[in-house]
């Protein structure tokens, strides 16, 4: 399978989860070692997963924050470009928790019946939206990173960011140095982990269609059409009327300047593969300047992931519903705003939205075996999600670009 693309791996080994889990579900498995060794490689995947999401987050956090150290840069330019990217971030999340909470598309799920309860008592609960800022401070950020403590992880990773980026360079570039060179190990290990999906996606489904038979496929639908119907409000309405109110330009026609990089991100899935394309239609047909170009979009590159955003916060909304969960406000409030800052420097991440998944659910305190098969199922099926999003990130980026061009005076299209 090595010249196969690896979305179609996925798909491959999901059929056949599919029917190895439709075989199980209809002769039993309770004392099958075919299906225990089957299982545990969906086991072994998820650990993988997680076991590279910490230091993962924490270094291209860094990365991500400290790379905008250029004085001049930090200061209207970038205080612009940072307001536009967290604004657009935080309409995608809500969305995606408006939808989650009105279609409800876990609600009534059957898989987790039989795959283990979940203890309640394990979920992190705050008696206020102030204890929940409170909390995001780590008292100790070693024992944050240790425990997993999400929250605490990001707002130091942040600060640190920040800090780095006005250290003199002979202190800076060494600590910098090594921080990226710990993160593109990291990154190496977690494109050998993701190239382990198709194994790790045979097992999850197997393990979810011997649980719940085939009506798996139902919820996972109901999932994926909350997601689309995300994305969608924010591509035709919410980014259109940033276009028409702040810009005063006709949406139509800066969908048209940006075909080339909108199709682009729909067939790689790749923000970073499109960023050259996304840059030539900013220069040539958005006419945009050289100076705004060059840096709006390399850092939306790395911060601006509005459609990953909308798809972390709907996700665990749905895996809550289908744990049979009821995510109070102060819990919501957790993965709105643990959404929003792990998006910060999680755009080069391979698979991010897999990645930040995991982040918020565990920051909200989500943490089970029956969480870690909801998650493999939803991969089983993230390519076209996945296609989607990535369209509506640099679909964003280059909105991004028209408004900070525009706030400076220049004349556009």
């Amino acid at each position: 399978m090595k010249n196969i693309s690896l979305h179609w791996q996925i798909i491959f080994c999901m059929i056949l989860g599919t029917i190895s889990g439709f075989i199980f579900n209809n002769i039993g498995f309770d004392n099958s070692s075919i299906y225990s060794v089957i299982l545990l490689l969906g086991d072994i995947f998820i650990r993988l997963l997680k076991m590279v999401i910490v230091p993962l987050i924490f270094t291209s956090i860094i990365i991500g924050v400290s790379s905008i150290k250029d004085r001049s840069k930090i200061g209207r330019l970038g205080f612009k470009t940072f307001l536009y990217y967290i604004s657009t971030s935080l309409i995608a999340i809500l969305i995606g928790l408006f939808l989650a909470n009105t279609i409800e598309p876990g609600v009534g799920a059957s898989t987790i019946s039989n795959a283990g309860s979940f203890d309640t008592s394990k979920l992190n609960t705050s008696n206020s939206i102030l204890d929940i800022l409170k909390r995001m401070i780590p008292i100790n950020p070693i024992s944050a990173l240790s425990s997993g403590d999400m929250l605490g992880i990001i707002f130091f990773a942040i600060f640190f960011g920040i800090v780095l980026s006005f250290v003199e360079s002979k202190y800076s570039k060494t600590i910098l140095t090594l921080i990226d060179a710990i993160y593109h190990v990291i990154m190496r290990m977690t494109q050998i982990v993701i190239k382990c999906a198709p194994i790790g996606v045979f097992g999850l489904m197997t393990k979810a269609v011997a649980n719940s038979g085939l009506s798996i496929f139902k919820e996972l639908g109901m999932y994926a059409l909350t997601i689309a119907c995300g994305l969608s409000i924010h591509l035709f309405i919410v980014l259109p009327l940033i276009l028409l109110l702040v810009v005063k330009v006709n949406p139509l026609n800066h969908f048209r300047s940006m075909a080339s990089a909108m199709v682009t991100a729909f067939s790689t899935s790749s923000s970073s593969a499109t960023l050259p394309v996304t840059m030539k239609c900013a220069k040539e047909n958005v006419k945009a300047s050289n100076e705004v170009t060059s840096f709006v979009l390399p850092m939306g590159a790395t911060i601006n992931m509005d459609g990953t955003a909308l798809y972390e916060c709907a996700g665990v909304l749905f895996i809550a519903q289908a744990l049979g969960i009821d995510l109070n406000a102060s819990q919501q409030f957790i993965v709105v705003i643990t959404a929003l800052l792990a998006s910060i420097g999680a755009a080069g991440i391979p698979s991010a939205g897999l990645v930040m998944l995991f982040i918020v659910t565990n920051a909200v305190g989500l943490n089970s075996d029956s969480v870690a098969l909801w998650v493999g199922s939803m991969l089983a099926i993230d390519r076209p999600l996945d296609m989607f999003r990535t369209m509506v990130n640099i679909t964003s980026d280059s909105v991004g670009v028209a408004v900070i061009a525009k706030s400076e005076g220049e004349k556009l299209y």
